[in-house]
């Protein structure tokens, strides 16, 4: 059996972390999955910033307000990829064809 790439594994990782408790309005509940995605990053921040900005792009809205604007000041390199997560976000769902 193949392993993942680490690089693979560390955007799945993250993104994981971002979404625990997304819908929490506590700051210290977003500051501890700040650090923890700070510490899990380490020195990768561009695959950080890449998957803290398509998770605000894909789940920004009114329930997920708070963990947005959290994550967004703490990561302002997350911005130019918000409109990657939008776009996902619009895409229709994907699997294998069924007959219903």
């Amino acid at each position: 059996m193949e392993r993942m790439h680490p690089d693979t594994l560390l955007s799945v990782h993250l993104g994981a972390l971002t979404g625990r408790d997304k819908y929490s309005t506590d700051p210290a509940v977003h500051a501890a999955v700040i650090a923890e995605l700070r510490a899990l990053a380490g020195v990768r921040t561009d695959t950080l910033h890449a998957e803290v900005g398509r998770w605000v792009g894909y789940y920004g809205d009114d329930h997920t307000a708070a963990r947005c604007s959290a994550l967004l000041a703490a990561f302002p390199g997350a911005l130019p990829y918000i409109r990657e997560g939008q776009e996902r976000r619009q895409k229709p769902a994907h699997g294998t064809y069924e007959v219903r």
